[in-house]
């Protein structure tokens, strides 16, 4: 409700970066009378974003995900936002700020939330080409698009921020430098020993520091070429990004005539009020007591303190204390408290661990009875009962030499409420709290509800360990099942298969489960299995669980026809097997296309034609490529030393090594694959779920990337491997990733809900620390061994091949489909835009299916029904369907094994009018027998013939009877079957 009987007053934001944001985000919470008109300059051109994880923009060069919130936020509450336009004077007697744009606003209270700004040496050359500040996305990405131009790179600056960028260029695949000016790394946080450790695992991860270095001068002709040092030395790198340490933006407050710091910051007392008392500064811009906080979280204290005394209130910014806890390059770093309080006669204790690269030091009073301070590094998972002590008023209760060694609090029973969220000062008591009164079972809703997590993102997974803690405390559980029919997850079906070495659905489902199974479960336990066990997908017990693309090895498309892609490991092929191609396509008027993954797509293959067509191209050499499959796609490569004049390394033989290592490997989603030989990365290898960068020692492992819907880079596993080593690895992360990862889960979105991120990942894959490498080797070696291309087994196998015959009663073969011509080949032409009406497809009444013939088969009944044989049992699959051709229309028939009863209805899906519902999936929803098309995974039911998806179709279905070993279906004649069947129209069938 806005105010009503007094003006409002207008509170103008100079500046929209997270603190800004957070004023405005906490003044619309107080203001519940909207008592104030809020405008707010914004000198970038997108809204505020988090600038804390900015080096996430590397992974999907996306700044999206990165947003505090949307334009329309503002507008909901009532701010006006003006983008793309600074701030450039304030008019202090007229009250008034007046921006770039020429825009003139007058403001009853002015905040200023500017911020700062890199610190740029003044050395000569810092102008040069090739030199960059590391502050917002725009320098992000001037960074990603010359990166792609150089090879090495020096980051200035071995703190905070300089460790931050130096991690996203190393992933970037350039040889990395850090140049600090101090004898230590972040010498603000941590002591001499901590930066020693710290050292020590930076410059195993191939990042080679130089400290105590003074650059006196970037080298290079107009673009920089390295840098001078004071001392005499000389580094030669081809990019420099500059992380030096920041500056408070307060130039509008000094030509204004405010008070400001003599080396900067704007002056402001505990109100945060300035030298005018009707100016308030937040943030990075503002001098709290001789000091400026460089870190988000006091920011957002400060912003909740300015909104709040805006409301009425008479609160009071005392200071803030710097504790921090960050993992940089993926080491746990943390410090608070006084981490260099030995100065003033406190007492330390140290404990180090070179071997695990650990370092701790905790600072107490003379007497021991407090905590002043401490340094973690390498393991900080005591940081939150550490500060919790630290902040305290009550002395320790326990000897100091038992804190330093006790681990998440276990030495003070409980009784500290520890920090979990620095950003947000949130404690483990007010998670529990609210995940206890508030109900809440997701992450998502404790971030909302706490405010934990929307900060940095560090504390995320401690938030995760304390919501699954306490649901399981209340018995609440957070239900993971696959679908109706099986109380267990995916990770946990595979687990039950490994163990107890189960081989089939039906002895799955039997033993753990429920019902018939449906189009979600069966494909995903055929996937679990084909990856334990890799026995053929098509073989009996098999073929009827997979989607029609497994069940046809085929991409289905569109008019019910198939794409072929035959493998071509690494992208590479001789001129011989390209002209096959071309007369394979050819013979069989297919569309050709050339994929993204460097093979040949033929379009167009009729369901029966498909072995004909694999038995040309298995004679001539071709396998699977499995693009059917939830599997191994493709390796892409690049040329590489084979003829490329930058390459280093052989990628092409590499790649086609690693393709024909997994091809056939069954995973939870599909997996792809490429190997770049150089660090100029044609190969696009940081877009795939693993990637391979060649360098000069040998290779960097990526994973985790995708190129799709949601582009991700892929996140550095291990540097300067040789082939043997790097495949070591990659047998471990696959085999990892499909134990542990969901049903169409890509390696991207698993590892972003990993618990511990990459450096878990690298810890489990490189460092074994659960110590199943070995395992995970040796199950994948057993699937390396018994590969066997499932097309050639389907030429050699009779029985196999006599599934891929159109219909079950006839030899014939109907096209169905409607082409066009374009760009001089053939495709379908266009799916119509409307779908049958119900009124269309007939009236029947449900038929009850008849499992044995109790009677004599009549020839026809009252209603011009006739019995026709369409086969024998063994004709058709299963608990799978086949087509039967009746007249110009076409029946699906489905013998329903594990349910003992057989069904028919319509062959026609009527959402896209296509002749496909015989290759679905059989299964039950609630006991309601049904089929799920295999085209857009509507089911039907077999019963009524509605659609249990929710929409308004329905298929006509019909009774079958077996007597003997012949089936037979309850049909009309066949001038009527069109109608009754919803049978595709007469120009898109064959009617011949």
């Amino acid at each position: 409700m806005i105010a009503i009987g007094h003006e409002r007053k207008t509170v103008v934001v100079v500046g929209n970066g997270m603190v800004g944001h957070r004023f405005c985000e906490r003044l619309a919470a107080y203001d519940t009378d909207r008592s104030y008109e809020v405008v707010t300059f914004c000198e970038e051109r997108r809204p505020a974003y988090d600038r804390v994880n900015l080096s996430k923009y590397f992974e999907r060069h996306d700044a999206e995900h990165l947003k505090l919130a949307c334009e329309t936020w503002y507008l909901e509450n009532g701010i006006t936002l003006h983008l793309g336009d600074r701030a450039s004077a304030i008019d202090r007697e007229r009250r008034v700020v007046v921006s770039a744009k020429g825009r003139e606003v007058g403001y009853d209270t002015l905040v200023l939330a500017t911020g700062s700004a890199p610190f740029v040496p003044a050395v000569p050359g810092v102008d040069k080409k090739g030199v960059f500040v590391y502050r917002t996305i725009e320098d992000l990405e001037r960074i990603l698009a010359y990166a792609g131009k150089a090879s090495s790179v020096a980051v200035v600056g071995g703190g905070l921020l300089g460790l931050e960028a130096a991690k996203a260029v190393r992933d970037l695949g350039l040889e990395t430098h850090v140049v600090e000016f101090a004898s230590r790394l972040m010498p603000r946080q941590v002591d001499d020993a901590g930066s020693k450790t710290l050292l020590d695992k930076i410059n195993a991860m191939n990042v080679r520091v130089h400290l105590g270095k003074s650059t006196r001068e970037f080298l290079g002709n107009g673009k920089v070429e390295g840098l001078a040092f004071t001392d005499g030395g000389q580094l030669d790198v081809d990019m420099v990004v500059i992380s030096a340490g920041i500056r408070p933006r307060d130039e509008l407050a000094r030509d204004c005539g405010l008070e400001v710091g003599p080396r900067g910051g704007v002056v402001v007392d505990d109100a945060l009020r300035t030298s005018d008392p009707d100016i308030l500064a937040v943030g990075e811009v503002a001098l709290h007591r001789g000091m400026v906080y460089g870190l988000v979280a006091p920011g957002y204290e400060m912003a909740d303190v300015v909104a709040a005394n805006l409301k009425g209130e008479a609160r009071t910014f005392g200071g803030f204390d710097m504790s921090t806890k960050l993992k940089l390059m993926g080491v746990d770093v943390a410090s608070f408290g006084d981490p260099f309080a030995e100065a003033g006669g406190a007492k330390a204790l140290t404990y180090e661990d070179p071997f695990g690269g650990v370092y701790k030091k905790l600072l107490f009073d003379p007497e021991g009875t407090r905590l002043l301070g401490g340094v973690l590094v390498g393991d900080a998972s005591d940081f939150g009962v550490l500060l919790g002590l630290f902040k305290s008023d009550q002395p320790l209760t326990i000897l100091p030499g038992d804190l330093l060694s006790a681990g998440r609090g276990s030495a003070c029973g409980g009784e500290v409420d520890a920090q979990v969220c620095s950003c947000n000062n949130v404690g483990e008591r007010r998670i529990r709290e609210a995940v206890r009164d508030q109900k809440l079972t997701t992450v998502a809703q404790v971030k909302a509800c706490t405010q934990a997590g929307t900060g940095c993102g560090g504390c995320l997974p401690r938030v995760a360990d304390l919501l699954k803690a306490e649901l399981q405390a209340t018995g609440a559980r957070v239900d993971n099942r696959l679908c109706e029919h099986f109380p267990h997850s995916r990770q946990e079906l595979y687990q039950i298969a490994l163990i107890k070495q189960i081989k089939t659905f039906d002895a799955l489902i039997a033993a753990h489960g429920r019902g018939h199974g449906c189009e979600v479960c069966k494909p995903t336990v055929a996937s679990i299995l084909a990856s334990l066990w890799n026995e053929n997908v098509l073989d009996p017990a098999h073929a009827t669980l997979q989607d029609s693309n497994d069940r046809f090895l085929a991409n289905i498309q569109r008019g019910g026809l198939y794409s072929v892609v035959p493998r071509v490991p690494g992208g590479e092929i001789t001129p011989e097997k390209l002209i096959v191609l071309g007369e394979v396509a050819r013979k069989y008027g297919l569309y050709t296309k050339i994929t993204g993954g460097q093979r040949i797509d033929l379009f167009g293959a009729p369901v029966h034609r498909l072995p004909e067509i694999w038995s040309d191209l298995v004679a001539a050499g071709f396998e699977s490529g499995h693009a059917y499959g939830k599997a191994l796609r493709t390796v892409k490569s690049c040329v590489g030393s084979s003829w490329c004049r930058y390459g280093v390394q052989d990628s092409v033989g590499f790649a086609i090594r690693v393709e024909l290592r997994y091809r056939g490997l069954r995973s939870p989603h599909k997996l792809k694959g490429a190997v770049s030989g150089c660090v100029r990365e044609c190969a696009e290898a940081q877009s795939k779920d693993f990637g391979l960068i060649a360098t000069e020692k040998g290779y960097n492992l990526y994973v985790c990337g995708n190129g799709g819907a949601r582009p991700r880079h892929a996140d550095l596993l291990a540097a300067d491997l040789d082939e043997d080593t790097a495949l070591r690895y990659l047998d471990r992360f696959l085999m990892y990733y499909i134990r542990t990862a969901d049903r169409l889960t890509r390696t991207s979105v698993w590892l972003e809900n990993l618990e511990g991120g990459i450096d878990n990942l690298r810890d489990l894959i490189v460092n074994d620390r659960l110590g199943i490498a070995d395992e995970l080797e040796r199950q994948m070696q057993a699937l390396v061994d018994s590969y066997r291309c499932e097309w050639k087994a389907v030429v050699d196998d009779p029985e196999k091949r006599r599934f891929f015959q159109q219909f079950a009663n006839t030899d014939e073969a109907v096209s169905g489909v409607e082409f066009v011509s374009e760009r001089g080949q053939q495709r379908p032409a266009d799916w119509p835009s409307d779908f049958v009406p119900i009124d269309q497809l007939g009236g029947r009444q449900p038929i009850e299916p008849v499992t044995q013939a109790d009677e004599p088969v009549t020839p026809a009944d009252e209603a011009g029904l006739r019995w026709v044989r369409v086969g024998s049992v063994s004709d058709f699959p299963v608990d799978g369907g086949r087509a039967i051709k009746h007249g110009a229309a076409e029946v699906a028939v489905f013998r329903f094994d594990s349910q003992g009863t057989w069904y028919a209805c319509q062959n026609t899906c009527p959402h896209k009018r296509e002749a496909v519902l015989s290759r679905g999936i059989l299964g039950d929803q609630q006991g309601v027998p049904k089929v799920a098309c295999p085209l857009h995974k509507k089911s039907f039911s077999l019963e009524s013939g509605a659609c249990l998806s929710g929409e308004s179709y329905r298929v006509e279905v019909f009774s079958v009877r077996v007597e003997g070993d012949d089936v037979y279906v309850e049909l009309p004649p066949e001038p009527d079957m069109e109608r009754r069947a919803g049978a595709p129209e007469p120009c898109r069938m064959a009617c011949g």
